[in-house]
């Protein structure tokens, strides 16, 4: 995938600007995917309960990304459900459909950004420095695409201009509560859509990229 580069400018320890040059070169693109309700709320109990077609969709989606990047929250979240035991015998509570998405994953390499971890051990690593540079980092290595996860963390990531996919599954629900979708970003980020999927629950995924060209609101 060819991606529009923005440089990160040098500056004081801990500060991230983003410098006006750009180029063109081959980067890994990054998707934020999370499941939304209709009023905009992600925690991951406020959706509809996940079912043979939403779990096929999330192993396929699983299937596109070389590494998972999330934060400490989501990371030990995902591995107090998903981690296979030690005996490798998954629990009971997970059943046969559900099977394709624990074994995606398990295996999954992981990339978790945390200040208060000293080690993972999940087939995971800790992202050490600034956020952004790093993350910036990891595009410009050679793999495939970038998968991050959680509601903290990409919001970070999006207001540094770093992720170029946003993939919504829009739950049939009204939540009434948070934590809301991006909350706290303080600038708007104008998308396109580029794909549309109705699931037989009444739920639609939906993909969108940056428009990075866009007339201003009301022109």
């Amino acid at each position: 995938m060819m991606s529009r580069r923005t440089r990160i400018a040098q500056g004081p320890p801990g500060h991230v600007g983003l410098g006006a040059e750009t180029e063109d070169i081959a980067m890994r693109p990054l998707r934020y995917s999370i499941n939304v309700t209709l009023d905009g709320c992600c925690h991951h109990d406020a959706g509809l309960p996940p079912d043979e077609e939403s779990m096929a969709y999330w192993t396929a989606e699983m299937a596109r990304a070389d590494s998972l990047i999330l934060g400490r929250v989501t990371y030990q979240m995902m591995e107090s459900a998903w981690r296979r035991p030690d005996d490798g015998c998954w629990a009971t509570w997970i059943a046969d459909w559900q099977l394709p998405f624990a074994e995606a994953i398990d295996q999954a390499e992981k990339i978790v950004v945390s200040r208060t971890l000293t080690a993972v051990d999940w087939n995971a690593r800790l992202l050490e420095g600034d956020v952004g540079q790093e993350i910036q980092r990891l595009k410009e290595e050679p793999g495939g695409s970038l998968w991050v996860g959680g509601v903290t963390l990409p919001t970070t990531l999006a207001a540094l201009g770093l992720i170029d996919e946003y993939e919504f599954v829009v739950q049939p629900v009204l939540a009434g509560h948070g934590p809301t979708l991006l909350s706290g970003l303080l600038d708007r980020i104008p998308l396109e859509c580029t794909h549309r999927r109705e699931f037989r629950s009444g739920a639609v995924a939906m993909r969108f990229r940056p428009r990075h060209s866009c007339p201003p609101a009301g022109g």
